[in-house]
Protein backbone atom coordinates (compact mmCIF):
# COMPACT_ATOMS: atom_id res chain seq x y z
CA UNK A 1 0.00 0.00 0.00
CA UNK A 2 1.31 3.68 -0.69
CA UNK A 3 2.10 6.13 1.42
CA UNK A 4 -0.19 8.67 -0.40
CA UNK A 5 -3.29 6.10 -0.23
CA UNK A 6 -2.92 5.51 3.89
CA UNK A 7 -4.54 8.77 5.05
CA UNK A 8 -7.58 8.42 2.63
CA UNK A 9 -8.09 4.92 4.08
CA UNK A 10 -7.73 5.51 7.91
CA UNK A 11 -10.10 8.93 7.55
CA UNK A 12 -12.71 5.96 5.60
CA UNK A 13 -12.46 3.65 8.27
CA UNK A 14 -12.84 6.41 11.12
CA UNK A 15 -15.83 7.76 9.65
CA UNK A 16 -17.56 4.25 9.66
CA UNK A 17 -17.14 4.19 13.24
CA UNK A 18 -18.76 7.15 13.88
CA UNK A 19 -21.47 6.12 11.78
CA UNK A 20 -21.69 2.80 13.47
CA UNK A 21 -22.41 5.18 16.83
CA UNK A 22 -24.75 7.01 15.51
CA UNK A 23 -23.26 10.33 14.93
CA UNK A 24 -23.03 12.70 12.25
CA UNK A 25 -21.11 11.61 9.57
CA UNK A 26 -19.93 15.30 8.78
CA UNK A 27 -17.97 14.85 12.14
CA UNK A 28 -16.36 12.06 10.36
CA UNK A 29 -15.01 14.19 7.19
CA UNK A 30 -13.82 17.20 9.04
CA UNK A 31 -16.63 19.20 8.27
CA UNK A 32 -18.19 21.60 11.46
CA UNK A 33 -19.57 20.47 14.55
CA UNK A 34 -23.89 19.58 13.89
CA UNK A 35 -26.31 21.93 16.21
CA UNK A 36 -26.07 20.22 19.35
CA UNK A 37 -29.39 19.38 21.25
CA UNK A 38 -30.05 21.86 24.21
CA UNK A 39 -29.28 20.56 27.81
CA UNK A 40 -32.38 19.73 29.65
CA UNK A 41 -33.08 22.56 32.01
CA UNK A 42 -33.00 21.40 35.66
CA UNK A 43 -36.56 20.91 37.29
CA UNK A 44 -37.15 22.26 40.64
CA UNK A 45 -37.91 20.38 43.89
CA UNK A 46 -40.50 21.05 46.71
CA UNK A 47 -42.68 19.71 49.03
CA UNK A 48 -46.28 19.90 49.74
CA UNK A 49 -47.94 19.71 53.08
CA UNK A 50 -51.68 19.04 51.62
CA UNK A 51 -54.44 19.69 54.98
CA UNK A 52 -52.97 20.54 57.58
CA UNK A 53 -53.66 22.47 60.88
CA UNK A 54 -50.28 24.83 61.37
CA UNK A 55 -48.77 25.86 64.87
CA UNK A 56 -46.65 28.90 63.62
CA UNK A 57 -44.27 29.55 66.50
CA UNK A 58 -46.36 32.53 67.72
CA UNK A 59 -50.14 32.32 67.74
CA UNK A 60 -51.90 30.59 70.69
CA UNK A 61 -54.15 27.65 69.02
CA UNK A 62 -53.34 26.00 65.45
CA UNK A 63 -54.85 27.05 62.17
CA UNK A 64 -57.80 26.06 59.62
CA UNK A 65 -56.56 23.09 57.78
CA UNK A 66 -54.23 24.83 55.68
CA UNK A 67 -51.73 24.02 52.76
CA UNK A 68 -47.97 24.83 52.58
CA UNK A 69 -45.30 24.64 49.64
CA UNK A 70 -41.82 24.67 50.56
CA UNK A 71 -39.39 25.14 47.96
CA UNK A 72 -35.64 24.79 47.88
CA UNK A 73 -34.82 25.82 51.53
CA UNK A 74 -37.94 28.40 52.27
CA UNK A 75 -41.36 27.87 52.89
CA UNK A 76 -42.81 29.24 50.22
CA UNK A 77 -46.95 29.15 50.16
CA UNK A 78 -49.31 28.88 52.80
CA UNK A 79 -52.36 29.33 51.80
CA UNK A 80 -56.26 27.59 52.83
CA UNK A 81 -57.28 26.86 49.62
CA UNK A 82 -55.68 23.36 47.65
CA UNK A 83 -52.18 24.91 45.66
CA UNK A 84 -52.14 23.46 42.84
CA UNK A 85 -48.51 21.50 41.92
CA UNK A 86 -46.25 23.70 40.02
CA UNK A 87 -45.56 22.47 36.43
CA UNK A 88 -42.20 22.82 36.31
CA UNK A 89 -41.38 20.79 40.14
CA UNK A 90 -40.44 17.33 41.05
CA UNK A 91 -43.09 17.35 43.87
CA UNK A 92 -43.27 15.23 46.62
CA UNK A 93 -47.17 15.54 48.39
CA UNK A 94 -47.20 14.96 52.01
CA UNK A 95 -51.17 14.22 53.13
CA UNK A 96 -51.47 15.64 56.01
CA UNK A 97 -54.66 14.29 57.40
CA UNK A 98 -55.54 17.25 59.67
CA UNK A 99 -52.17 16.49 61.62
CA UNK A 100 -50.10 19.61 63.33
CA UNK A 101 -47.55 21.29 61.26
CA UNK A 102 -44.74 23.48 63.63
CA UNK A 103 -41.18 24.75 63.45
CA UNK A 104 -38.84 22.84 64.34
CA UNK A 105 -37.79 22.75 67.96
CA UNK A 106 -34.31 24.65 69.13
CA UNK A 107 -32.54 23.72 71.76
CA UNK A 108 -30.61 26.71 73.78
CA UNK A 109 -27.92 25.16 76.16
CA UNK A 110 -26.53 22.30 74.68
CA UNK A 111 -22.98 20.54 74.48
CA UNK A 112 -23.51 18.03 72.04
CA UNK A 113 -20.01 16.75 71.76
CA UNK A 114 -20.52 15.88 75.87
CA UNK A 115 -23.90 15.25 76.02
CA UNK A 116 -23.90 11.29 75.25
CA UNK A 117 -20.37 9.79 77.09
CA UNK A 118 -19.21 9.68 80.53
CA UNK A 119 -17.24 12.47 81.57
CA UNK A 120 -14.32 9.94 82.58
CA UNK A 121 -14.70 8.76 78.71
CA UNK A 122 -14.47 12.15 77.49
CA UNK A 123 -11.45 13.59 79.19
CA UNK A 124 -9.22 10.38 79.15
CA UNK A 125 -10.49 9.35 75.15
CA UNK A 126 -9.06 10.04 71.91
CA UNK A 127 -10.91 12.91 70.86
CA UNK A 128 -11.75 11.36 67.54
CA UNK A 129 -13.38 8.47 69.58
CA UNK A 130 -15.56 11.61 71.25
CA UNK A 131 -15.89 12.58 67.87
CA UNK A 132 -17.87 9.24 66.45
CA UNK A 133 -20.13 9.57 69.79
CA UNK A 134 -20.74 13.29 69.14
CA UNK A 135 -22.07 12.59 65.11
CA UNK A 136 -24.52 9.73 66.46
CA UNK A 137 -25.76 11.99 69.12
CA UNK A 138 -26.00 15.03 66.38
CA UNK A 139 -28.34 12.62 64.59
CA UNK A 140 -30.45 11.08 67.47
CA UNK A 141 -30.94 14.68 67.89
CA UNK A 142 -32.46 15.75 64.95
CA UNK A 143 -34.46 12.86 64.90
CA UNK A 144 -36.09 13.79 68.18
CA UNK A 145 -36.68 17.16 66.18
CA UNK A 146 -34.42 19.32 66.90
CA UNK A 147 -33.63 21.22 64.21
CA UNK A 148 -31.39 23.80 65.79
CA UNK A 149 -29.17 23.94 68.74
CA UNK A 150 -27.16 27.18 70.44
CA UNK A 151 -24.21 24.61 71.47
CA UNK A 152 -22.46 26.76 74.48
CA UNK A 153 -18.84 24.73 75.18
CA UNK A 154 -16.94 22.03 73.49
CA UNK A 155 -14.97 21.30 70.15
CA UNK A 156 -18.30 21.29 68.40
CA UNK A 157 -17.48 23.44 65.24
CA UNK A 158 -15.58 20.25 63.39
CA UNK A 159 -19.31 18.88 63.79
CA UNK A 160 -21.24 21.75 62.82
CA UNK A 161 -18.42 22.09 59.82
CA UNK A 162 -19.72 18.32 59.04
CA UNK A 163 -23.13 18.82 58.99
CA UNK A 164 -23.85 21.41 57.07
CA UNK A 165 -21.53 20.03 54.33
CA UNK A 166 -23.63 16.87 54.41
CA UNK A 167 -21.18 14.42 55.52
CA UNK A 168 -23.30 13.54 58.94
CA UNK A 169 -27.18 14.15 59.96
CA UNK A 170 -27.53 16.83 62.57
CA UNK A 171 -29.47 20.02 63.67
CA UNK A 172 -28.26 23.69 62.94
CA UNK A 173 -25.07 24.57 65.60
CA UNK A 174 -24.48 27.87 66.75
CA UNK A 175 -21.12 26.71 68.44
CA UNK A 176 -19.36 28.72 70.85
CA UNK A 177 -16.84 26.71 70.30
CA UNK A 178 -14.46 26.31 73.38
CA UNK A 179 -15.60 27.88 76.63
CA UNK A 180 -13.50 30.58 78.02
CA UNK A 181 -12.64 29.69 82.21
CA UNK A 182 -10.38 31.20 84.85
CA UNK A 183 -8.02 28.67 86.29
CA UNK A 184 -9.49 26.99 88.83
CA UNK A 185 -13.20 27.49 87.26
CA UNK A 186 -15.72 25.93 85.98
CA UNK A 187 -13.86 25.35 82.81
CA UNK A 188 -10.83 24.13 84.41
CA UNK A 189 -10.70 20.43 84.21
CA UNK A 190 -6.88 19.66 84.68
CA UNK A 191 -6.18 16.89 87.27
CA UNK A 192 -4.75 18.55 90.53
CA UNK A 193 -1.55 17.08 89.46
CA UNK A 194 -1.58 19.21 86.79
CA UNK A 195 -0.92 22.03 88.35
CA UNK A 196 0.75 24.71 88.46
CA UNK A 197 0.81 25.02 85.17
CA UNK A 198 3.94 24.74 83.09
CA UNK A 199 4.75 27.90 81.53
CA UNK A 200 3.17 27.76 77.61
CA UNK A 201 1.78 24.48 78.60
CA UNK A 202 -1.70 23.22 77.62
CA UNK A 203 -4.09 20.75 79.12
CA UNK A 204 -5.74 17.90 77.05
CA UNK A 205 -9.17 19.88 76.95
CA UNK A 206 -7.78 23.08 75.48
CA UNK A 207 -5.40 21.04 73.20
CA UNK A 208 -8.76 19.34 71.72
CA UNK A 209 -10.45 23.02 71.77
CA UNK A 210 -12.92 21.72 74.71
CA UNK A 211 -12.07 25.00 76.71
CA UNK A 212 -9.64 27.68 76.92
CA UNK A 213 -8.10 28.79 80.07
CA UNK A 214 -7.65 32.35 80.86
CA UNK A 215 -6.18 34.31 83.85
CA UNK A 216 -5.76 38.33 82.52
CA UNK A 217 -7.87 40.82 80.49
CA UNK A 218 -5.60 40.50 77.89
CA UNK A 219 -5.57 35.87 77.52
CA UNK A 220 -9.53 36.82 77.79
CA UNK A 221 -9.42 38.96 74.77
CA UNK A 222 -6.91 36.80 73.03
CA UNK A 223 -9.07 33.33 73.74
CA UNK A 224 -12.50 34.72 72.78
CA UNK A 225 -10.65 36.32 69.40
CA UNK A 226 -9.75 33.04 68.75
CA UNK A 227 -12.68 31.19 68.92
CA UNK A 228 -14.44 34.01 66.92
CA UNK A 229 -11.76 33.59 64.31
CA UNK A 230 -12.85 29.96 64.18
CA UNK A 231 -16.27 30.80 63.70
CA UNK A 232 -18.15 30.90 67.06
CA UNK A 233 -21.87 32.40 66.74
CA UNK A 234 -20.96 33.78 70.39
CA UNK A 235 -18.96 33.13 72.94
CA UNK A 236 -19.88 31.15 76.46
CA UNK A 237 -17.43 32.27 79.58
CA UNK A 238 -17.57 30.68 83.28
CA UNK A 239 -18.62 33.48 86.03
CA UNK A 240 -19.36 31.44 88.81
CA UNK A 241 -19.17 27.87 90.38
CA UNK A 242 -20.34 25.14 88.44
CA UNK A 243 -21.19 21.66 89.19
CA UNK A 244 -19.64 19.18 87.03
CA UNK A 245 -16.32 20.57 88.06
CA UNK A 246 -14.07 19.48 90.72
CA UNK A 247 -12.66 22.62 92.54
CA UNK A 248 -14.94 25.49 92.60
CA UNK A 249 -18.46 25.62 94.62
CA UNK A 250 -21.71 27.32 93.56
CA UNK A 251 -21.56 30.18 95.27
CA UNK A 252 -17.42 31.51 94.16
CA UNK A 253 -17.41 34.01 91.41
CA UNK A 254 -15.27 33.88 89.00
CA UNK A 255 -13.24 36.52 87.07
CA UNK A 256 -13.76 39.84 87.43
CA UNK A 257 -15.75 42.60 85.79
CA UNK A 258 -12.57 43.68 83.59
CA UNK A 259 -11.98 40.83 82.25
CA UNK A 260 -15.32 39.32 81.54
CA UNK A 261 -15.91 42.56 80.02
CA UNK A 262 -12.78 42.02 77.87
CA UNK A 263 -14.46 39.36 76.19
CA UNK A 264 -17.49 41.34 75.77
CA UNK A 265 -15.69 43.18 73.98
CA UNK A 266 -14.18 40.56 71.67
CA UNK A 267 -17.41 39.78 70.64
CA UNK A 268 -19.15 43.09 70.33
CA UNK A 269 -16.58 44.36 67.82
CA UNK A 270 -17.19 40.97 66.06
CA UNK A 271 -21.19 42.15 66.09
CA UNK A 272 -21.91 39.18 68.42
CA UNK A 273 -22.30 38.73 72.19
CA UNK A 274 -21.19 36.68 75.68
CA UNK A 275 -23.44 34.34 77.73
CA UNK A 276 -22.24 33.18 80.75
CA UNK A 277 -22.52 30.30 83.10
CA UNK A 278 -23.42 31.63 86.53
CA UNK A 279 -26.08 30.81 89.13
CA UNK A 280 -25.27 33.28 91.66
CA UNK A 281 -26.63 36.77 92.55
CA UNK A 282 -22.68 38.66 92.47
CA UNK A 283 -21.86 36.30 89.73
CA UNK A 284 -25.08 37.57 88.06
CA UNK A 285 -24.47 41.43 88.52
CA UNK A 286 -21.02 41.16 87.58
CA UNK A 287 -21.42 39.62 84.24
CA UNK A 288 -24.87 42.47 83.70
CA UNK A 289 -21.85 44.88 84.67
CA UNK A 290 -19.58 43.87 82.44
CA UNK A 291 -22.09 43.83 79.30
CA UNK A 292 -23.23 40.56 78.78
CA UNK A 293 -26.62 39.70 77.08
CA UNK A 294 -27.23 36.41 78.60
CA UNK A 295 -27.01 34.43 81.56
CA UNK A 296 -27.01 30.58 81.75
CA UNK A 297 -28.86 29.15 84.63
CA UNK A 298 -29.49 31.53 87.22
CA UNK A 299 -30.82 28.77 89.65
CA UNK A 300 -29.76 30.80 93.17
CA UNK A 301 -31.00 34.36 91.89
CA UNK A 302 -32.77 36.14 94.14
CA UNK A 303 -35.77 38.37 93.91
CA UNK A 304 -33.73 42.16 93.09
CA UNK A 305 -31.00 40.37 90.62
CA UNK A 306 -33.91 39.34 88.41
CA UNK A 307 -36.15 42.59 88.40
CA UNK A 308 -32.58 44.03 87.26
CA UNK A 309 -32.27 41.40 84.52
CA UNK A 310 -36.25 42.68 83.43
CA UNK A 311 -34.51 46.06 83.31
CA UNK A 312 -31.44 45.74 81.56
CA UNK A 313 -33.25 43.19 78.98
CA UNK A 314 -30.88 40.37 79.66
CA UNK A 315 -31.82 37.03 78.56
CA UNK A 316 -32.26 34.33 80.94
CA UNK A 317 -31.71 31.13 79.43
CA UNK A 318 -33.22 28.68 82.10
CA UNK A 319 -32.80 24.51 82.24
CA UNK A 320 -35.82 22.50 84.18
CA UNK A 321 -33.35 21.00 86.64
CA UNK A 322 -35.54 19.23 88.93
CA UNK A 323 -34.47 16.32 91.50
CA UNK A 324 -35.72 13.19 90.16
CA UNK A 325 -33.21 11.37 91.59
CA UNK A 326 -31.84 10.45 88.39
CA UNK A 327 -28.19 11.64 87.86
CA UNK A 328 -24.61 10.92 85.96
CA UNK A 329 -22.94 11.35 89.64
CA UNK A 330 -22.90 8.86 92.04
CA UNK A 331 -25.28 9.76 95.32
CA UNK A 332 -22.84 11.36 97.87
CA UNK A 333 -20.34 12.85 95.33
CA UNK A 334 -19.08 16.32 95.78
CA UNK A 335 -20.52 17.11 92.54
CA UNK A 336 -23.93 15.33 93.38
CA UNK A 337 -24.24 17.43 96.36
CA UNK A 338 -23.95 20.96 94.51
CA UNK A 339 -26.48 19.75 92.04
CA UNK A 340 -29.22 19.00 94.49
CA UNK A 341 -27.79 22.13 95.58
CA UNK A 342 -28.59 23.82 92.53
CA UNK A 343 -32.17 21.41 92.14
CA UNK A 344 -33.34 23.27 94.95
CA UNK A 345 -33.24 26.43 93.62
CA UNK A 346 -35.03 25.96 90.08
CA UNK A 347 -38.65 26.66 91.27
CA UNK A 348 -37.93 29.77 92.69
CA UNK A 349 -36.12 30.65 89.47
CA UNK A 350 -38.52 30.04 87.17
CA UNK A 351 -41.39 32.18 89.21
CA UNK A 352 -39.07 35.18 89.28
CA UNK A 353 -38.75 34.51 85.57
CA UNK A 354 -42.52 34.81 84.86
CA UNK A 355 -43.43 37.26 87.55
CA UNK A 356 -40.64 39.85 86.15
CA UNK A 357 -41.35 38.89 82.45
CA UNK A 358 -37.95 38.20 81.77
CA UNK A 359 -36.84 36.95 78.04
CA UNK A 360 -36.30 33.37 78.79
CA UNK A 361 -35.10 30.57 77.10
CA UNK A 362 -35.24 26.91 76.97
CA UNK A 363 -32.46 24.36 77.26
CA UNK A 364 -31.29 21.06 78.29
CA UNK A 365 -27.94 21.30 79.00
CA UNK A 366 -26.98 17.65 79.53
CA UNK A 367 -23.94 15.76 80.05
CA UNK A 368 -22.31 13.02 80.25
CA UNK A 369 -25.07 10.79 80.44
CA UNK A 370 -26.93 8.86 77.33
CA UNK A 371 -30.08 8.07 78.46
CA UNK A 372 -30.38 11.84 79.89
CA UNK A 373 -29.79 12.80 76.09
CA UNK A 374 -32.51 11.03 74.57
CA UNK A 375 -34.91 12.79 76.83
CA UNK A 376 -34.50 15.93 75.39
CA UNK A 377 -38.52 16.30 74.19
CA UNK A 378 -39.33 15.02 77.66
CA UNK A 379 -37.94 17.59 79.27
CA UNK A 380 -39.27 20.20 76.92
CA UNK A 381 -42.29 18.50 78.05
CA UNK A 382 -41.94 19.06 81.62
CA UNK A 383 -41.68 22.91 80.96
CA UNK A 384 -45.34 22.42 82.08
CA UNK A 385 -44.64 22.67 85.50
CA UNK A 386 -44.82 26.40 84.95
CA UNK A 387 -45.76 27.38 81.60
CA UNK A 388 -48.89 26.08 79.62
CA UNK A 389 -48.72 23.67 76.83
CA UNK A 390 -48.63 26.90 74.48
CA UNK A 391 -45.91 29.14 75.85
CA UNK A 392 -43.42 25.93 76.18
CA UNK A 393 -43.75 25.11 72.91
CA UNK A 394 -43.33 29.26 71.93
CA UNK A 395 -40.38 28.87 73.89
CA UNK A 396 -38.58 26.33 72.13
CA UNK A 397 -39.57 27.71 68.82
CA UNK A 398 -39.72 31.33 67.99
CA UNK A 399 -38.64 32.47 71.48
CA UNK A 400 -35.32 30.54 71.16
CA UNK A 401 -35.34 31.86 67.50
CA UNK A 402 -35.09 35.49 69.07
CA UNK A 403 -32.28 34.75 71.60
CA UNK A 404 -30.44 32.74 68.73
CA UNK A 405 -30.55 36.24 66.31
CA UNK A 406 -28.31 37.76 69.06
CA UNK A 407 -25.42 36.32 67.01
CA UNK A 408 -26.27 39.02 64.01
CA UNK A 409 -23.64 38.59 61.28
CA UNK A 410 -22.22 35.92 62.86
CA UNK A 411 -25.10 33.79 62.68
CA UNK A 412 -24.45 30.84 60.92
CA UNK A 413 -27.16 30.24 58.69
CA UNK A 414 -28.83 33.30 56.84
CA UNK A 415 -32.67 33.38 56.90
CA UNK A 416 -35.51 33.44 60.12
CA UNK A 417 -36.27 30.68 62.05
CA UNK A 418 -38.67 29.28 64.46
CA UNK A 419 -41.84 29.94 62.97
CA UNK A 420 -43.90 28.58 59.97
CA UNK A 421 -44.21 31.64 57.59
CA UNK A 422 -44.01 32.44 54.17
CA UNK A 423 -40.18 33.40 53.86
CA UNK A 424 -38.93 31.51 56.70
CA UNK A 425 -36.58 28.76 56.61
CA UNK A 426 -38.11 25.22 56.48
CA UNK A 427 -37.26 23.31 58.97
CA UNK A 428 -40.76 21.83 60.09
CA UNK A 429 -41.93 18.80 62.03
CA UNK A 430 -45.40 17.12 61.14
CA UNK A 431 -46.57 15.78 64.63
CA UNK A 432 -49.32 13.10 64.60
CA UNK A 433 -51.54 14.97 67.11
CA UNK A 434 -52.47 18.66 68.58
CA UNK A 435 -49.25 19.55 70.70
CA UNK A 436 -50.69 22.22 72.12
CA UNK A 437 -53.88 20.02 73.61
CA UNK A 438 -51.05 17.11 75.13
CA UNK A 439 -47.37 18.19 75.28
CA UNK A 440 -46.64 14.99 75.69
CA UNK A 441 -46.26 14.49 72.44
CA UNK A 442 -42.86 16.03 72.35
CA UNK A 443 -41.86 13.79 74.31
CA UNK A 444 -41.73 10.62 71.66
CA UNK A 445 -40.65 11.81 68.47
CA UNK A 446 -40.03 8.24 67.21
CA UNK A 447 -43.66 7.60 67.68
CA UNK A 448 -45.47 11.00 67.16
CA UNK A 449 -42.76 12.80 64.75
CA UNK A 450 -44.17 11.67 61.42
CA UNK A 451 -41.99 14.29 59.35
CA UNK A 452 -38.77 15.94 60.00
CA UNK A 453 -37.53 18.59 57.59
CA UNK A 454 -34.08 20.76 58.03
CA UNK A 455 -33.80 23.60 55.65
CA UNK A 456 -36.24 21.80 53.14
CA UNK A 457 -34.58 18.42 52.94
CA UNK A 458 -37.13 15.50 54.87
CA UNK A 459 -35.24 13.65 56.86
CA UNK A 460 -37.84 11.50 58.06
CA UNK A 461 -41.17 10.53 56.58
CA UNK A 462 -43.01 7.55 57.85
CA UNK A 463 -46.37 8.19 56.25
CA UNK A 464 -45.04 7.25 52.71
Amino acid sequence: MSLRRRPLIIKSLLAACVLAQGLPAALAHGAGPAEQPAAPVPRLSGVLFDNVRIFNGSADQLSAPSHVLVMGNQIKTISAAPIAAPADVDLIRVAGGGRTLMPGLIDAHTHIMFSSLPQAAILMSDIGFVNVAAVKEAHNTLMRGFTSIRDLGGPSLGLKRGIDMGLATGPRIWSSGAFISQSGGHGDFRLPNDMPARPGDFSHSERVGAAAIADSADMVRLRAREQLALGAAQVKMMAGGGVSSSYDPLDVTQYTTAELRAGVEAAENWGTYVTVHAYTPRAVRQAIDAGVKCIDHGQMLDEATAKLMAEKGIWWSLQPFIDDGKSAFAEGSPNRIKQKQMMAGTETAFALAKKFKIKTAWGTDTLFDAKAAATQGAQLAQMVRWYSPVEVLKMATSGNAELLALSGLRSPYAGKLGVVQEGALADLILVDGDPIANIDLVADAAKNFVVIMKDGKVYKNSLR
